[in-house]
């Protein structure tokens, strides 16, 4: 649970301000020309806590940092610890290809968005209270184009994940089609042989069957008429009709 450092000589009416419970969410107070800023680390995937971090700017305009720098600098290297997370996760998108890298990609960097739109939010309000400070300039339009790069890649992610899905969808469909297609043809062909299947098993069985001394006109006669059945039941197969 981070905490204000003792040393820090912040009116009453800014340390009032926290409860019992850490910095809670990051935000700008200002009282009697102090600012304090109440920022998060940089969040790592599946992190569900945030840690705070604390940054003072005393009315005459120095700046202290709960880590025990001192000057603007440890801000800054607050503002670019968030600008290495953003080309991390560009980088990480640029070799994704599969569904499965794009989903990642969207869950990983979502408590990083999250709180990067939070840190530009409390720097414009900072840049707000405080006016005169030119730095907050500078930061505020940094955190800007951290938090707009990271909506870019998250589109980009997003569009790519829902055209892989999308694409992955249309090829089992044209495989279900051609399956269908080809169950299909399977049944035409069993229905125009099943006739003659079953007449020929019919005769062939070791019965008298009175045909024996017929002729092979006979025999072709049958086969021409399991034939037209068996274009019959192709015909019903594919209307359902038999005319």
């Amino acid at each position: 649970m981070k905490r204000l450092p003792s040393s820090w000589r912040l009116p009453e009416t800014i340390k009032n301000r926290f409860g019992q419970r850490g910095s809670g969410k990051q935000r700008a107070m200002v009282a009697d020309g102090h600012l304090l800023l109440v920022l998060h680390k940089v969040p790592q995937p599946g992190d569900r806590t945030r840690e705070g971090v604390f940054f003072w700017r005393e009315p005459d305009g120095n700046w202290h940092h709960s880590g025990g720098g001192i000057g603007i600098q440890p801000l800054n290297k607050h503002l670019q610890a968030y600008n290495e997370a953003e080309e991390h996760f560009n980088a990480i998108y640029e070799q994704a290809q599969s569904a499965e890298d794009y989903f990642r990609i969207l869950e990983g960097m979502l408590p990083l968005r999250r709180s990067t739109k939070n840190l530009y939010v409390t720097l414009q309000s900072a840049r707000e209270d405080i006016p005169d400070e030119r730095d907050l300039i500078g930061l505020r339009d940094w955190a800007y184009d951290i938090d707009r790069n990271l909506d870019l890649i998250y589109e980009n992610t997003k569009n790519a994940l829902d055209y892989s899905i999308a694409r992955q969808a249309e090829e089992q469909a044209t495989l279900a089609a051609i399956s269908v297609e080809a169950g299909h043809r399977l049944n035409i062909l069993a229905a125009i042989f099943l006739p003659l299947t079953a007449i020929t098993c019919l005769f062939g069985m070791n019965v008298v069957s009175g045909l024996e001394g017929y002729r092979f006109v006979t025999f072709w006669s049958i086969a021409f008429f399991s034939l037209f059945l068996g274009w019959a039941v192709r015909r019903w197969v594919i209307s359902g009709k038999w005319h």
